[in-house]
């Protein structure tokens, strides 16, 4: 019975992450993430994304569908370590499979959407934005995002707003952040348009995904050692 729980949660984990880079990394393909149009469609893309599947497949899995909630949910002790894998594989997965729909939409493998295709050409993220900046950024982008989503979450009263909340914090992250890195925040997200662009021969698109894995990591682990510390109605 605790494994046919699991696994339905791992299929609420890869559904969700599946949806969330359809749309939200096809939208970036289909507006070329340019302009401020660009820009702003392209965040509430995710943002939007992330109020509807907290709706639809929150009540199932707790709608992480991102490696780094998943690390801050296992440090604050709100999932086991077993989950916590399963999680990240079916969220994986979940993002593979919905960059190849976004592939299969656009009729390319060049151009998924995903964060790291401008860093392995010019070894720069935006414009004259080091490595170690766009690492700065992501560990930071996360940090707020992930806090967001530990405070939301804390108080069962907040259940109402908590998909509006996580997805307008999202939103957020990425209007500051899409002209920085692209806005990853979520190792899946990132990893997942990455591998299938080397089908097209961009093999430079996986050489700084290191970038958008150990970035929001870091960034997600802080938020909850924090929070986990300034929480006052914390169990002792």
């Amino acid at each position: 019975m605790e494994n046919n729980g699991l696994i339905k949660k791992c299929l609420a984990e890869f559904i969700g992450t599946m949806v969330l880079v359809v749309f939200g990394c096809g939208v970036a393909v289909a507006t070329g993430c340019s302009g401020n149009a660009g820009i702003v469609a392209t965040a509430l893309a995710f943002g939007l994304v992330i109020v509807a599947m907290a709706y639809s497949v929150g009540n199932i899995s707790g709608c992480h569908i991102n490696p780094a909630v998943s690390l801050a949910m296992l440090i604050s002790k709100k999932m086991s370590f077993k989950e916590f894998i399963a999680y990240v594989i079916s969220q994986i997965v979940g993002a593979i499979v919905g960059a190849a729909i976004v592939a299969l939409f656009f009729g390319s493998f060049a151009n998924l959407g995903g964060n790291v295709v401008q860093a392995a050409i010019t070894n720069e993220y935006g414009d004259g934005v080091s490595l170690i900046i766009g690492l700065l950024v992501e560990i930071v982008l996360t940090f707020a995002f992930v806090f967001a989503i530990l405070g939301v979450t804390s108080r069962t009263e907040n259940k109402s707003v908590t998909g509006v909340v996580i997805g307008l914090a999202l939103t957020l992250v990425h209007l500051l952040g899409i002209r920085l890195t692209g806005t990853s925040v979520n190792p899946a997200r990132s990893l997942g348009p990455a591998l299938l662009q080397m089908i097209s021969g961009e093999f430079g698109a996986i050489s700084q995904i290191w970038i958008f894995i150990v970035g929001p990591f870091i960034g997600a682990a802080i938020a909850a050692v924090i929070y986990k510390i300034i929480d006052v109605n914390k169990e002792n």
